[in-house]
């Protein structure tokens, strides 16, 4: 995926490398990625677990350019998808230059953290430690988090930052950078993710059934693309026609879905619709169907077709 972002000429000093943002569930890694990029590459919500790939978001600045591998929260695997999204993470922090962690400033530092930071160590890189969601927190308790953090480990820096506010995130990006070798851009100038068009539709897609659906089954649901045409409206502007399924893992849950009289899945078609629009920048035409898959979660063979 691209943007018109084409910089100058780059530099002598220039500097590029990968730097795979890690925490635990919910510890803000996909909000701040977004914020850091500028502009929406991985959907985000208030439920644990949310991200479920590896998404390699693209930042580049006068200084050099930052390959941000978000990834999936770590936590103790309940399923096989959990198992497999674990290995995603400890693959993520073998092959990157520079390792952020993220600690929620308003939640104590705990075991899951120092099991992560355990795993980082071993990659014998700088491991930068972001202090997220200071806007949960005053000036006093902020300095006493910085001690806190500082007292689990020596952390090459601490940043601490507010990513829907923009606080202090291009100072991060900076920091990151300069922990790079000297090297050309990995990627196009213009790039921003390398995830597909029809990876992130389905991600929105998730992202409406999980702020519709709240607390009942987010875990449950998955999304395929089953078509995409391109075509023209009868006024001859473009139209992007999708069809894609929600997957779930057993009778009621589909009837959770889509509601009484189709009400619940009208209204995750519309908030999904309103975001793939926003995204691409064209109209478009989403028609979803809710599928069961049988405990998908726990089925080698229906994880692999899901894409995990």
């Amino acid at each position: 995926m691209k943007e018109n972002n084409m910089l100058g000429e780059v530099p002598e000093h220039y500097r590029a490398g990968f730097a795979s943002i890690v925490g635990r569930p919910n510890a803000g890694k996909s909000t701040l990625t977004n914020a850091m990029v500028g502009r929406k590459v991985a959907i985000t919500s208030d439920r644990p677990e949310t991200t479920r790939r590896i998404i390699r978001a693209i930042v580049s600045t006068d200084e050099g350019q930052a390959i941000l591998v978000d990834t999936p929260g770590m936590h103790r695997p309940r399923t096989l998808l959990g198992e497999r999204l674990g290995d995603m993470v400890r693959d993520s922090l073998s092959d990157v230059d520079v390792i952020v962690m993220c600690f929620p400033a308003n939640e104590k530092v705990g075991p899951g953290d120092r099991y992560l930071l355990d795993l980082a160590l071993k990659s014998r890189v700088p491991i930068i430690a972001a202090i997220t969601k200071i806007d949960t927190i005053n000036k006093e308790e902020l300095a006493e988090k910085i001690v806190e953090i500082s007292a689990v480990h020596d952390f090459s820096e601490i940043v601490p930052v507010c990513a829907p506010k923009n606080n202090q995130v291009d100072i991060l990006t900076s920091t990151i950078i300069r922990h790079f070798p000297l090297s050309p851009p990995l990627y196009p100038l213009d790039a921003v993710s390398d995830q597909s068009e029809e990876t992130l539709i389905s991600e929105l897609i998730r992202e409406a059934g999980l702020e519709k659906l709240r607390q009942e089954l987010p875990h449950s649901l998955a999304v395929t693309i089953d078509e995409m045409q391109e075509t023209t409206t009868p006024q001859k502007t473009p139209l992007l026609k999708i069809h894609a399924s929600i997957h779930v893992e057993r009778d009621s849950q589909k009837g959770i879905i889509i509601g009484k009289k189709g009400a619940r899945l009208r209204e995750i078609g519309s908030q999904a619709r309103h975001a793939i629009e926003n995204f691409l920048g064209v109209r478009v035409y989403l028609m979803l169907h809710v599928k069961i898959s049988k405990d998908w979660q726990r089925n080698p063979k229906m994880l692999d077709r899901l894409g995990f």
